[in-house]
């Protein structure tokens, strides 16, 4: 069983001892418009093409499907079957023009948090000495 999880991001390892992870939650809904502007894709395809952007993040394919339906309903993604395909038909999405306006203000809101984390940054080697 571990050590009890003290804040998000941080957690004890051993008497003054921690292990810090830095993570952007809710990463994975822009990085799906990114990978669907692209091109289309069908589920596995997008999960190879999620892994291969962001290597560090474990991305479930359940919590895939969640995303894409979220994303169609709110009509920022589309879908249709593809019955061509050898094999079973396969749901392929497309990114909407409303899903490219969304991923247009992701793009502008990680600018903003890029900048802070560079004034934090700076902010620290200013004063390490």
């Amino acid at each position: 069983m571990g050590l009890p999880r003290h804040a998000r991001g941080r957690r004890r390892l051993g008497p003054g001892r921690w292990q810090v992870r830095a993570r952007l939650e809710r990463f994975t809904e822009p990085a799906v418009l990114l990978v669907l502007r692209d091109s289309p894709g069908h589920g596995y395809e997008l999960l190879e093409k999620l892994q291969a952007l962001m290597p560090a993040e474990r991305i479930d394919m359940g919590n895939l499907y969640r995303i894409l339906r979220s994303l169609e309903r709110d009509g920022l993604v589309d879908s249709t079957w593809d019955d061509d395909a050898p094999g079973p038909a396969k749901r392929i999405y497309v990114i909407t023009q409303s899903g490219r306006r969304v991923l247009a203000q992701w793009v502008e809101a990680f600018a903003k948090i890029e900048r802070q984390i560079e004034q934090f940054r700076k902010r620290y080697e200013e004063q390490r000495g």
